[in-house]
């Protein structure tokens, strides 16, 4: 066996209702002056109603900054962690989906270290101290509760990493009655993401594990056996939590063996078009998926026994079963299948296909090697 290394979240409470209880465990933190960074979307879901209720019985003070917008610019970190300082605050909660979740880490680290948000993007530039971070996912996609990274939109069309241990939280909390009211189209989007994180994870070409590679296939299958139910019965509450077990396996799967090619190209989606970062990932995922059959065959056969326990023959015929799935999964859930659909069309395609080359971080990781006629053809095959 080869040498290894992993890491995730150091404690993972999966309980329903596990939010009402949050006031409790800010204190067994010796904690007393909370921050939540959330988006006006939890608000008017009115989803804090149960946490802020557990921190006023437990004496905890909070604030809420709720400005988190998807795909945060610079200016969004900059104003949490001013609300943060103004708060005093000696806690941070991430409350949300990963765009919350990715601000909570970054306010948390750059509000009480002394390191600017310039001087840490990439690997390991962030050096701490931090305060307390408890994340809580409201979606059942990202995965962001166990990992190391958050992602900032740097400029119009750009997005930078921050990737470094201090970004995991102490406490990742999934409580799925937060997730119960998520529209179908947000479901199935996030969904797909977390299923993309677990083929990415399971085929990356760096840092590949066996432990990575269990949680990624037990991922895969969470998630192929409720999307379907989650998104037609969302108040099923046992498919939810399947999802959001699923979303933070195949989150912590990823955070250990990085993603590649699928979010390479889907960075540059979101950037400049502002599509949602799981939908990016579908429109996405099948061109890459074929492009990458001719190094990653053999994986994806593996992978498909995990959504097909009964699926049989040849090695090129289970990997094709498995894209055939994933390509047909987006339409039967009732979200966009093209890239048009999302308003982009073939003059975008040279902008997209040179940003998403800028993607090195992603590009290294994937099974075969994406080069810029490659992403431009990938980019009109998906049109």
């Amino acid at each position: 066996m080869s040498t290894f290394e992993f890491h995730t979240t150091k404690s993972i409470i999966v309980e329903r209702d596990a939010a009402a209880n949050i006031g409790a465990r800010v204190l067994d933190m010796h904690c007393h002056s909370v921050l939540i960074v959330t988006d006006p979307g939890v608000l008017a879901a009115h989803l804090l109603e149960t946490v802020l209720a557990s921190f006023k019985q437990h004496n905890v003070a909070v604030s809420v900054f709720s400005d988190v917008l998807a795909d945060p610019p610079k200016s969004v970190i900059f104003a949490g962690i001013a609300a943060a300082k103004a708060a005093n605050a000696d806690c941070i909660i991430g409350f949300g989906g990963g765009s919350s979740m990715d601000v909570a880490k970054l306010v948390a680290l750059l509000a009480y270290g002394g390191q600017a948000l310039a001087d840490i993007y990439g690997v390991n530039q962030a050096k701490g101290p931090r305060l307390p971070l408890i994340l809580v996912p409201t979606t059942a996609g990202t995965g962001s509760e166990v990992t190391a990274i958050a992602i900032v939109t740097t400029g119009a069309n750009e997005k930078k990493g921050v990737v470094s241990p201090l970004l995991l939280p102490d406490v990742a909390l999934l409580d799925a009655r937060l997730t119960l009211g998520l529209p179908p189209a947000v479901t199935a989007a996030t969904g797909i993401d977390a299923m993309v994180h677990a083929i990415e994870a399971y085929t990356s070409k760096r840092l590949k594990n066996p432990i990575s590679d269990a949680l990624a296939k037990d991922a895969l299958r969470l998630l192929a056996a409720n999307i379907h139910t989650a998104c037609e019965h969302g108040n099923n509450i046992q498919a939810r939590e399947n999802m959001l077990l699923g979303a933070c396996l195949a989150g912590m799967a990823f955070a250990n063996a990085p993603v590649g090619g699928v979010h390479a190209l889907a960075y540059p989606v979101g950037a400049r078009f502002h599509v949602p970062h799981g939908l990016s990932n579908s429109l996405m995922l099948g061109p890459v998926l074929h492009f990458n059959m001719s190094e990653a065959e053999a994986l994806y056969a593996e992978l498909a026994e995990v959504v097909y326990p009964a699926a049989s023959g040849s090695s090129f015929r289970r990997a094709t079963m498995l894209i055939e799935y994933l390509q047909n999964l987006p339409a039967e859930l009732g979200i966009a299948t093209r890239l048009s659909d999302v308003g982009i069309s073939e003059q975008d395609v040279d902008s997209l296909a040179a940003d998403a080359m800028k993607q090195t971080r992603l590009l290294i990781n994937n099974p075969r090697e994406i080069s810029l006629a490659d992403a431009t053809a990938l980019y009109k095959e998906a049109l």
